[in-house]
């Protein structure tokens, strides 16, 4: 079986594989103070949840973008599950063509492996929407291409933001309000932030296929993308895990490197 980890700002977010299949999938929260003990203790528990134990785990990938948690999550798969996990990185085949500038510094590899698993999967050209601690838009032309994309704070760091920086504003649970126009505060922040996202993913989805064609296929994913998806129909195909398919693709591309 193939662990999956992607390590991100917010989230850290597993997945095990046989073959092809999901067999199980887990979403936890980042604690950047955690000790390798603390996090090797927490990926057999899990493993032991899907009735498995560590010796089913036959090879583990990496990615992530915190880079002080990505050593102590190596060290607790090296401790716990006896194994270097493949460090996904500028050194790893992907099948992507990438033109963003200096990819090996400033383009997280959470995002090449969404690319790769859209390529395979979805078709091209397409735009990836990510739903995390930040809302990211990826742009793959139809030949394969990795062409960068935008960047925007992500939903919950805008109501997180408001809530901070305001003297009488409540903080709001992440969902729809009963109408557009906001009958009461809760309401009102409520409408702002969904259907506010709702007409930025909207507006920017329309962009970009002004770039890459009528033919662009939109994928959202990540931790909040249930929320925005339920509001609009511009997202096309709904992949929550699509970072873990990418990375599996990506560990069966590089086995050679692996077993070498």
């Amino acid at each position: 079986m193939l662990l999956t980890i992607d390590i991100g700002n917010t989230n850290l977010t597993l997945g095990l594989y046989r073959g092809e299949e999901l067999v199980s999938a887990w979403r936890l929260a980042t604690v950047h103070d955690r000790m390798p003990d603390e996090y090797g203790l927490q990926l057999l528990g899990l493993i032991e949840s899907a009735n498995c134990s560590f010796e089913d785990i036959k090879a583990s990938v990496l990615v992530s973008v915190v880079p002080p948690l990505t050593n102590t999550i190596l060290q607790a798969c090296e401790k716990y599950l006896k194994q270097t996990p493949l460090l996904v990185d500028a050194g790893v085949k992907t099948g992507l063509r990438i033109r963003y500038e200096d990819p090996k510094h400033a383009l997280g590899a959470d995002r090449v492996a969404d690319a790769v698993a859209v390529q395979h999967l979805y078709g091209l050209p397409a735009c990836v929407v990510d739903f995390g601690t930040a809302t990211t838009f990826d742009a793959i032309s139809g030949k394969g291409e990795y062409l960068g994309g935008a960047i925007t704070p992500g939903i919950a760091i805008a109501a997180d933001a408001l809530f901070r920086r305001t003297a009488k504003l409540p903080r709001v649970e992440l969902a729809a309000p009963p109408s557009v126009i906001g009958g009461n505060t809760v309401h009102a922040i409520q409408s702002g932030l969904i259907y506010g996202y709702v007409s930025l993913v909207e507006g920017m989805v329309a962009r970009f296929r002004k770039e890459l064609g009528s033919g662009m296929n939109v994928i959202g994913t990540g931790g909040l993308v249930s929320v925005i998806a339920a509001e609009t129909d511009v997202i096309q195909i709904l992949a929550p895990w699509l970072t873990l398919e990418g990375m599996r693709i990506i560990w069966d591309m590089n086995q050679e490197q692996v077993e070498g």
